[in-house]
């Protein structure tokens, strides 16, 4: 018997790291703005959102094949759709087809993708954040929490991400603090989280009140 999987933290999880990229040449300008805005309701828990926001995004990708940011959102986007079914199946189905989508994203990554491009984040760095944040929000069953972590790891330590934005930075030292604080590993947590926490961005408030939990 297939055992239900409850995937409402990834809607929290995805919403951390929601640094969206500028539109490519390809894209409609509104069409973006569009899949942009309900992928923002999406991860703040409107459900109602969910398909609307893979669909945008997933027809963005098909316009641009060879951005690999494009394709890492709709992967996100389509992974959270498992919150829209009770069905076990089509949970499972609805998360395996944005994972495959995600695994496509990261084998498009090549050295080009180190320069500055969406916002000022290099395509290795933000496909590999939304890559890892999906990875590390889904159920055990995935078997993908220890690539989710070592993905996170890369960005962390990359030394591209010093030179990306500070709304960016923000975001992954959030993750980093609040997976390090789920692994007991408070020294590490509380570094993360206080550099999240002075950052002035508006992850600011959150990683402070997760310091005062641990």
């Amino acid at each position: 018997m297939i055992r239900p999987i409850a995937l409402t933290p990834l809607v929290l999880a995805l919403g951390l790291h929601l640094f969206v990229a500028a539109p490519a040449a390809a894209v409609s300008p509104q069409a973006y703005a569009d899949a942009t805005a309900q992928f923002q309701r999406a991860t703040e828990g409107q459900t109602s959102a969910i398909d609307g926001a893979a669909a945008q995004w997933r027809a963005l990708s098909d316009a641009e094949p060879t951005d690999p940011v494009l394709r890492a959102y709709a992967g996100a986007a389509t992974s959270m759709r498992a919150l829209t079914t009770l069905l076990p199946w089509r949970k499972i189905s609805h998360a395996e087809d944005g994972l495959a989508l995600l695994d496509k994203a990261l084998a498009q990554l090549t050295p080009a993708h180190d320069a500055p491009a969406h916002r000022g984040v290099p395509a290795t760095l933000e496909v590999r954040f939304t890559a890892a944040s999906t990875f590390l929000s889904l159920p055990s069953m995935f078997n993908r929490g220890a690539r989710g972590a070592r993905l996170l790891d890369e960005v962390v330590r990359s030394p591209l991400l010093e030179a990306a934005p500070m709304a960016f930075r923000a975001q992954v030292w959030l993750r980093a603090g609040l997976e390090a604080a789920k692994d007991k590993r408070t020294d590490e947590a509380r570094l993360w989280l206080q550099k999240a926490g002075t950052s002035g961005t508006p992850v600011a408030a959150q990683a402070q009140a997760r310091l005062g939990e641990l």
